[in-house]
């Protein structure tokens, strides 16, 4: 059975956010926001939890840890060891004061990139992905609700549309999916 979808098209981000507490507050379920920008407080208005991404963050900056800590050991330790300034190279412990800014900057590196990678990852914007944008004026000046048949059981799209109409939207795109 195919899903009728709402895209409702707003000029302003303010008019967006007290539209969609209007929406809510009857019971309708926003699906998605679309923005050029990021709005600030439309979250938890439309139920979205918070992300995962300082745990994998703290993840990928303790693999970064360990991959230098293992890989200075075997490079200045056990493969090549070298006397500089004097340092006894015997064992990792002695030497460990001067591993710290490698430590720390190889611990940033994956940090970052394991957090970018996530992101593009889980919002599938990686290049060759599909977009799943429903207008391209979304990426410039026009901000988009998106609201689902399927998941407002209760209401019908005629009553849908009358809320959305009531909302002070500028567009209504109504698509079957």
């Amino acid at each position: 059975m195919a899903d009728k979808v709402f895209y409702a098209m707003y000029d302003d981000d303010d008019v967006l956010k007290k539209g969609a507490k209007k929406l809510v507050a009857k019971g309708i379920k926003v699906s998605e926001v679309f923005s050029p920008f990021p709005i600030h407080g439309i979250d938890p208005i439309i139920g979205v939890k918070n992300t995962r991404l300082g745990i994998m963050a703290f993840i990928y900056g303790l693999t970064g840890l360990c991959v230098a800590t293992l890989g200075m050991r075997y490079f200045m330790i056990v493969d090549w060891p070298m006397n500089i300034g004097g340092k006894p190279n015997n064992t990792y412990l002695e030497n460990m004061l001067a591993f710290v800014p490698i430590s720390f900057e190889f611990t940033v590196l994956c940090a970052a990139h394991g957090m970018a990678l996530t992101y593009f990852l889980r919002n599938k914007t990686l290049p060759g992905m599909p977009s799943s944008n429903p207008d391209p004026r979304t990426t410039d000046d026009k901000f988009v609700m998106e609201v689902r048949l399927s998941e407002n059981g209760k209401f019908s799209a005629e009553e849908i549309h009358d809320l959305l109409r009531s909302t002070g939207i500028v567009e209504l795109d109504q698509r079957e999916i």
